[in-house]
């Protein structure tokens, strides 16, 4: 077995979980970073409107994603880059639920991949005070990087499970989250979703 996954990172344009607005994505093959993608987003219909909570964070606005593919027509070059790849995210539980919602949203299947946190590794891998993307990947001997640009993030991510993997000396994800007592998750799919849209951004971080 080899250290192979993909690393994903989305940015949403609001407090919906289904407005994506922006993916990253860096393969890892046998331990190496081997290829980085990175797009813009339309939010499905009805979860479009960009917050400025949101555009604050990334700095992603309306008129960025005019000629970008909505989430249908980019959902299958994403799954053309991960394949059949176990899926790793800083706060996975994030983005594995805005790609859940985005499809439930357009109607579209959603691929039912595996997971592995990477905020969970950190923790066991690292004594920080913080387990902010940023910080983690500092540790990890990446950065400084534009965080919340989602390509730069799946490039930090990528790294942090690297060097996790090489700490621990694990040969694979299996291996990794084994040594770190977490679990390699699937996204759950078939059941109804309900895709709430977006409320007040401000008050959905109260």
């Amino acid at each position: 077995m080899a250290l192979d996954f993909t690393a994903i990172d989305f940015e949403t344009a609001n407090s919906s979980p289904a407005s994506a607005c922006a993916v990253g994505l860096a393969r890892v093959r046998n331990g190496r970073i081997v290829a980085t993608a990175g797009w813009l987003i339309q939010p499905p219909p009805g979860h479009d409107e960009f917050h400025e909570f949101n555009t604050r964070i990334h700095g992603i606005r309306v008129g960025d994603v005019a000629t970008a593919k909505g989430w249908s027509a980019q959902l299958d070059d994403l799954c053309a880059f991960a394949g059949s790849d176990v899926l790793v995210a800083h706060n996975a539980g994030f983005d594995m639920n805005v790609l859940r919602r985005a499809c439930a949203a357009t109607g579209d299947s959603c691929p039912p991949y595996r997971y592995l946190c990477s905020l969970q590794v950190a923790r066991k891998t690292y004594r920080l005070d913080s387990y902010r993307l940023p910080l983690v990947a500092e540790e990890a001997g990446f950065g400084p990087f534009p965080h919340h640009d989602a390509a730069a993030d799946a490039l930090a991510c990528a790294h942090v499970v690297i060097d996790a993997a090489r700490r621990a000396g694990a040969a694979d994800v299996g291996a990794l989250a084994d040594a770190m007592s977490v679990r390699v998750c699937r996204i759950a799919v078939g059941e109804a979703v309900t895709v709430p849209p977006a409320v007040d951004a401000l008050a959905a971080v109260a």
